[in-house]
């Protein structure tokens, strides 16, 4: 895909981390106040066209903002063995060319008619094409759809479909290659389902797969797959549906009707033995023991109770694995379980990444143990309260903006077969009983078969499971000059597909959207707190982020991690709640709660069901005014935080970020440092370090509020009486920070990581902070640069013209008082020398060529897009830390406007003059040194410069 999305896993893998869901004994008040909310309902109207089309639409006219979304019910289950990644590659190269859109297709359109960024994933069983646009748009993306639909296949010729298999190969060393940990999936599914069963192979293909594939291959698969029979088209947001419908039934009914497909038949895994397997990761530097049972397809009566039971066993403080695992044998940092349904089979997986040097067999032994226990104990119906309270608010939030909701009526309409299951899907979540629990326990997990892997770094085999075999995992070398040549200029001549009516004229626009800009609300407290907030009725939801200032900023450079320490710190218990009383407490409210620290700040940020927003802000007072100090808490925490160190250490886009931060702000300044500490100076902080961080840092008087959703200004304020009366203020003062110079003439940095697939480019220097009067119009003139997506030159000659990199971008960030500018990439690891080279070109010419053109479309995407500013919560909260934070006017996105249009090319050649001098950045790689570092003295920059020395580079 566009972005990578290959499966659903790595999502649950964010769930799990992100949210701190938490655990307390739900009263007989609270239950019956969680069955009160009123019946949440999705209006949808759907019809079937005569070829075979389900269309689906709704209205919500909250944003004047259309998601479009086409999805085809094909997935990596539809090819075969051989020819695997087509579902995959597909998805890219629909967004390319049609006949009547011409070449760059629906994402040179998405770039002028500020669409969202147009966009795909791929799974196993279903991919789909979308996008969020200006609602004046919608007939063009109707015109686009269809004509991806029926009038493209012609345009895919031999060079085409060369260069955009580079871009999924180099997706594959991204994602899967590239990463610790990356072939997991790989060798569970290998040994989990048969040769001959669709999910044996991955989603993404393999590179071999991937290379073979010729142009008729392509052809065929698509002339199967790509047909109205099989694909729905949902229509979401603020639209006319009978002039929707004239325009479905206008571009859409010539499309002819494909072959009948026939459904699938449901298949699950079923192992005769239990299978352990283990790898030597290049990438690794702890161990990590998964253990994966077959289990239930997608939407099956007991995928909701493996939900839970994934829910109770693993995220909390009394969650059993915890208990055991983490608490009392201290083998883990944490553990990761979930259920996994596609549409033939599910899996039930467990994940625990162990500290350094721990034994597998003693995390197995862990496991056994924690299982028992659960069968000890089962599971309360104050525990099963909870976890529904927390899945009900993950499904509203799910449903928070059009394109969610055209997702999941997409997905309910080809995996449940109706849409309307939308509407039963939260009832059969909250109908789940203990029992049920209990039953799918024993009937898919207990005394099952299962695949066992043991993924451990490059020589520490004596830490895998006892009686495992080698896995079988094909690892690509890296040769210069294998790559095969494509000239992607060429444009493909072909007859085109005859039509009824002229399909090559674009659609007019429809009227222009009126962009309303959400009315803010502040308040400014006594104790100091600054409120500011968004009152916004579309769901039963309540989003905030409070933000105090300080961070590293405040920390002392040979203790750095404190920030980060105490933020983790303050969800583990209050005065009068033990850790698991807390993470009850809030779980129960059907909360999401984090506390994390960022360079400049400790932010507490969650949403909540807006039924239960006081008792939320009543948790967070708590939390923040009677901290517990947990003693055993902090050790673990500690023991947590140094993992992920170490798990930095392996992965080359950590490297990448931790070392770009020490050359842009010099070794001597505290924002040089990664705010989680070095293994070091995380062993020597104290409690006592933290709660000096605490008494003299957090203070009401550098506190911002930020909240959006189902709330009124009136009802905040009430909230935060206790807070605003007993928070005292304190006197915060912040170090006189020295402003990073920009180098005088550019140097290449290189960090050496033996054997990288691909080589991580940071390339920038420091620029202006936020607050500075060219920042705004220098981020209009990177918008055709690097940060306008598929409309950006470095995107259009990097992955588009050469096939170098699944993806790359530039851009200017910046806070109050420090800024940045940065292109940043994964490339080949065969072309470091040449991409480094195509950007240093771009750069140079950049101003010299910028034209009306490039103005036109940086303009129209730029105001369109203002439709979408504050369509979700999240957007929401954005625009009140940009008021807040960095003083904006509360319409500042109407006055940027006035700013845009007022933009001219002379104005964006200066501004590139002076911002974007490839002369006097800094160039960082990382990656294989042995086989691309020499090369790069080529650049110009002198002999590139090791960072890594302890890595000795072998000669030639």
């Amino acid at each position: 895909m566009k972005t990578i999305k290959i499966l659903a896993i790595p999502l649950l893998f964010i769930g799990c981390l992100v949210s701190c869901k938490k655990d307390t004994p739900v009263t007989t008040a609270d239950t019956e106040k969680l069955s009160e909310t009123k019946e949440f309902k999705v209006d949808f109207e759907k019809f079937t066209l005569d070829n075979g089309l389900q269309v689906i639409f709704h209205i919500d006219r909250s944003d004047p903002v259309v998601a479009v979304a086409l999805t085809a019910h094909v997935g990596s289950a539809r090819e075969i063995e051989g020819r695997t990644g087509f579902a995959h590659l597909f998805e890219h190269l629909l967004f390319l060319e049609s006949e009547n859109l011409g070449k760059g297709g629906l994402d040179k359109m998405s770039a002028r008619i500020g669409g969202s960024g147009a966009n795909g994933s791929t799974s196993r069983d279903r991919t789909n094409y979308f996008q969020t646009v200006p609602k004046d748009a919608l007939e063009k993306m109707i015109w686009a759809e269809a004509d991806k639909l029926g009038f493209f296949i012609n345009t895919v010729t031999d060079p085409v479909l060369a260069k955009e298999k580079q871009v999924v190969k180099n997706e594959k060393r991204q994602s899967v290659d590239n990463r610790p940990y990356g072939h997991v999936s790989y060798v569970i599914d290998k040994n989990m389902f048969p040769k001959d069963h669709p999910y044996n192979w991955q989603v993404i293909g393999s590179l071999e797969d991937l290379q073979n594939a010729t142009l008729q291959d392509v052809k065929d698969f698509y002339n199967r797959w790509y047909v109205p029979n099989n694909v729905t088209l949902t229509i979401a947001g603020d639209f006319d549906t009978s002039q929707a419908k004239e325009w479905v039934h206008k571009y859409f009914d010539e499309i002819k009707k494909g072959e009948d497909i026939e459904p699938l038949k449901k298949r699950p895994a079923s192992l005769t033995e239990t299978k352990k397997l283990y790898y030597e990761d290049n990438f690794a530097r702890l161990p990590q023991l998964t253990m994966t049972w077959p289990a239930v397809h997608q939407y099956h009566p007991d995928s909701y109770a493996l939900d839970v039971l994934s829910s109770y066993l693993s995220e909390g403080k009394k969650a059993p694995f915890n208990k055991v695992i983490v608490e009392d044998k201290q083998l883990a940092p944490n553990v990761t379980m979930f259920h996994y349904g596609s549409e033939l089979a599910g899996q039930f997986r467990l994940i625990v990444r162990g500290f350094e040097k721990v034994d597998l067999n003693e995390v197995d032994k862990a496991v056994q143990e924690s299982f028992t226990k659960f069968e000890t104990e089962g599971i309360s119906q104050e525990d099963l309260d909870r976890i529904k309270a927390g899945l009900e608010t993950n499904f509203y939030n799910s449903l928070s903006s059009v394109l969610g909701k055209g997702f999941q009526l997409a997905q309910y309409e080809i995996f449940a077969g109706d849409p309307d299951f939308i509407n039963q899907d939260i009832k059969n979540i909250l109908a789940v009983t203990t029992d049920d629990i209990k039953r799918v326990y024993n009937q898919y997990i207990k005394g099952k078969h299962y695949v066992a892997t043991s993924f451990v770094p490059i020589g520490q085999t004596d830490l895998i499971l006892n009686n495992s075999t080698l896995a079988e995992v094909v690892e690509e070398k890296i040769v210069e000059g294998t790559e095969e040549n494509f000239d992607a200029s060429i444009v493909a001549t072909y007859d085109k597909t005859p039509s009824n009516f002229d399909r090559s004229v674009e659609p007019a626009y429809g009227d222009t959207p009126k962009v309303t800009v959400p009315e803010v609300w502040e308040d400014n407290l006594t104790s100091g707190i600054k409120v500011y907030g968004i009152e916004n009725n579309e769901v039963p939801l309540v989003q905030f982020r409070m933000n105090i200032r300080g961070g590293l900023l405040l920390e002392k450079s040979n203790k750095v991690g404190v920030s980060n320490l105490l933020a983790e710190l303050l969800t583990k218990g209050t005065k009068n709640k033990t850790a698991e009383e807390l993470e009850n407490a809030i779980e129960s409210l059907g909360a999401i709660l984090n506390v994390y620290a960022t360079d400049e700040s400790i932010v507490i940020s969650g949403s909540t069901l807006s039924k239960n927003y006081d008792k939320t802000v009543t948790l967070i007072k708590e939390i923040l005014l009677e901290p517990r100090w947990d003693e055993k808490e902090f050790g673990l925490i500690k023991q947590s935080v140094t993992s992920q160190i170490q798990q930095q250490k392996a992965s080359p886009r950590s490297i990448a970020g931790n070392e770009y931060a020490k050359l842009i702000y010099g070794e001597d300044h505290i924002l040089s440092h990664n705010n989680l500490g070095t293994e070091g100076s995380v062993k020597e902080i104290t409690i006592k370090d933290l709660k000096q961080y605490y008494n003299n840092n957090l203070s009401p008087s550098v506190t911002k509020l930020h909240i959006a959703g189902n709330i009124s200004k009136e009802q905040v304020t009430t909230s935060l009486t206790e807070l605003n009366k007993n928070w005292v203020p304190k006197d915060v003062r912040f170090p006189e920070l020295k402003a990073p110079t920009s180098p005088e003439r550019s140097k290449v940095y290189f960090y050496d990581v033996p054997g990288a697939k691909q080589s991580m480019l940071r390339f920038g220097y420091r620029a202006m902070p936020a607050t500075d009067k060219d920042y705004y119009p220098v981020s209009i003139m990177n918008y055709r640069l690097g940060g306008g997506g598929f409309a950006s030159q470095l995107t259009q000659q990097l992955r588009e013209g050469k096939g170098y990199t699944y993806g790359i971008r530039s851009g200017f960030s910046g806070t109050p008082t420090l800024g940045s500018f940065v292109i940043s990439s994964g490339v080949r690891s065969n072309v470091t020398y040449e991409s480094t080279s195509l950007v240093k070109e771009i750069l140079e010419n950049y101003g010299k060529n910028y034209n009306d053109d490039d103005l036109e479309i940086t303009k129209s995407s730029l105001i369109k897009s203002n439709a979408r500013a504050s369509e979700t919560l999240g957007a929401k909260l954005n625009i009140l830390t940009n008021i807040s934070t960095l003083q904006y006017p509360n319409d500042y996105i109407t006055q940027r406007e006035e700013v845009v249009n007022n933009m001219t090319v002379e104005e964006v050649k200066k501004l590139a003059n002076q911002y974007l001098n490839p002369n006097k950045m800094i160039y960082l790689v990382v990656g294989d040194a042995k086989t691309q570092m020499k090369k790069l003295e080529q650049l110009g920059f002198g002999t590139p410069i090791l960072l890594n020395k302890e890595n000795e580079i072998v000669k030639d």
